[in-house]
């Protein structure tokens, strides 16, 4: 099924996508998630002829990403930490708390 989207979104799906690919998303994984990715904005944006309630109040995906990232106000989360913890060998990492945590791995 070909896809009629205007060159700004066709550029934003090969961006998406490259990045994905980059990350070591399988070809056809990156695909599907960019092809999503670029349909939810059009929907937000009024491009597209239908649009579920989802892709309309929901949060845009560069917003929920920048959220994800670990670097807004909350940083990274206990499990994220836990986990860097567990990669430098940190001992009593089971114990602490997400505090004791981010003192033990710097940053």
């Amino acid at each position: 099924m070909p896809r009629q989207w205007s060159d700004k979104r066709e550029r934003q799906y090969e961006h998406i996508k490259e990045g994905l690919e980059e990350r070591d998303y399988g070809e056809d994984r990156a695909e599907e998630i960019a092809a999503r990715t670029v349909n939810k904005e059009r929907a937000r944006s009024g491009e597209s002829r239908q649009k579920s309630r989802s892709s309309t109040e929901d949060i845009s995906s560069g917003r929920r990403g920048g959220l994800r990232s670990g670097k807004g106000a909350g940083g990274r989360t206990k499990a994220q930490l836990y986990n860097e913890a567990r990669e430098k060998g940190i001992k009593g990492r089971s114990t602490m708390t997400k505090k004791q945590l981010e003192r033990a791995v710097g940053r």
